[in-house]
C-alpha cells in the first residue's frame, strides 16, 4: 500500500542502514567537496536556487509593509529549518555527478524517478509543519512581552528590541526556543533526504538513521549544525542575497557529508519508470479486460 511505502519503503522490515564514525577532517572534506561540486556546476546551480533570495526579499518586503516586523528573524531564521527539503534537486546533481554523468541543471529533476519520493514528500510537509509552528511560537512569544500591536517604524521596533528588559528577554528567549528547534530538524534530517534520494527506505528508516548518526557522532554533528547556521545567517546579511552560493555549497556539502557518514549500499538505485502505454482496445474484447490474468495465459501468436 502506497502509505506502507512511505513509511517502510520497499519493505516492511527494512534494514537500517549502518553509520560511522566521523572526524573534523570528514566535516573539512565534505564542505571541500561541495564547494568543488558547485564551482564544477555553478550557472545551473545558481538557476536553481535563486528562487530563494527573491523569496527573501518578498518576504522582507511584505514584513515592512504590513507590519509585521517582528516575524521577519523568525521568517529568516526559518531558512534553516526547510533547507534540507529546498536543496533536494542540488543533492540528486551531486549524487548523479558522482556517478560520472556531465551533469546540467534538469539532472536536477532526476529526483522524480527516485522510488522513495513520497516519502521525500512527506518528510518535506513534516519540516513545513515544524516551520509554521516555529513562526506561530515565535509570534506569540512576541505578543506576550509587546502586545498585540506593532511598531510605528523600524527605529521604535530596534529600540524596543535592544533597549529594554522585554527586549532581551525576547532574544533569550526565541533564541533559546529556535536552538530546540534547529536541533530538532538537524537530527530527524541531517542525512534524510540524501539517503531518500540514494535507497528506497522510507521515512520513518530515514529519520531515524538521522539521529543515529547525531546519537553516534555528537560533537562532529554540533560542529555541522554551527557551521549551517553561520554560513546561513552570512548568507541572509546582504538581504539573502548571498543565499544563491550559500545554499547551493550546503546542499551539495551534505550529500557529501552523508557518504562519509552512512555506509554505501552495493545494490543500485532502482529508478521509478512511467507504466507503458497499453496498446487500443475494442469493444469486443470487453469481457476479457476484466480478467487480466486469464488474459495473459492466452497463446501469443
Amino acid at each position: 500500500m502506497p502509505n506502507v511505502h512511505v513509511i517502510t519503503g520497499a519493505g516492511e522490515s527494512q534494514a537500517h542502514p549502518i553509520v560511522r564514525k566521523i572526524t573534523f577532517a570528514d566535516l573539512k572534506d565534505a564542505v571541500t567537496k561541495g564547494v568543488d561540486d558547485f564551482w564544477a556546476m555553478p550557472t545551473q546551480v545558481i538557476f536553481l536556487v535563486v528562487i530563494y533570495p527573491l523569496v527573501g526579499v518578498f518576504l522582507a518586503r511584505l514584513t515592512f509593509g504590513y507590519g509585521v516586523m517582528p516575524l521577519l528573524f523568525p521568517l529568516a531564521a526559518g531558512f534553516a529549518l526547510i533547507g534540507p527539503f529546498a536543496a533536494i534537486g542540488l543533492y540528486e546533481m551531486s549524487r548523479q555527478r558522482e556517478l560520472g554523468v556531465d551533469v546540467t541543471w534538469k539532472h536536477a529533476f532526476g529526483l522524480l524517478r527516485c522510488p522513495s519520493l513520497d516519502a521525500i514528500f512527506a518528510l518535506g510537509m513534516l519540516l513545513m509543519v515544524v516551520f509554521l509552528v516555529w513562526l506561530a511560537v515565535a509570534q506569540s512569544l512576541y505578543q506576550s512581552l509587546f502586545g498585540y500591536g506593532s511598531p510605528e517604524s523600524i527605529e521604535q521596533f530596534l529600540r524596543d528590541i535592544f533597549t529594554t528588559r522585554a527586549g532581551w528577554a525576547l532574544i533569550i528567549v526565541g533564541n533559546g526556543i529556535g536552538f530546540l528547534f534547529a536541533v530538532f530538524v538537524l537530527s530527524i534530517s541531517v542525512v534524510s533526504f540524501p539517503l531518500l534520494l540514494d535507497r528506497d527506505v522510507g521515512a520513518i528508516v530515514a529519520m531515524q538513521t538521522s539521529v543515529s548518526v547525531v546519537l553516534r557522532n555528537p560533537l562532529m554533528m554540533a560542529l555541522w549544525g554551527l557551521f549551517v547556521a553561520v554560513a546561513l545567517a552570512i548568507g541572509s546579511l546582504p538581504i539573502f542575497v548571498g543565499l544563491a552560493v550559500v545554499l547551493p555549497v550546503l546542499a551539495h556539502s551534505t550529500w557529501h557529508l552523508y557518504r562519509k557518514v552512512v555506509e554505501p549500499d552495493s545494490s543500485p538505485r532502482h529508478e521509478r519508470h512511467r507504466r507503458p502505454k497499453e496498446g487500443r482496445r475494442y469493444a469486443a474484447d470487453f469481457p476479457a479486460i476484466l480478467f487480466p490474468r486469464a488474459h495473459e495465459d492466452e497463446p501469443k501468436e
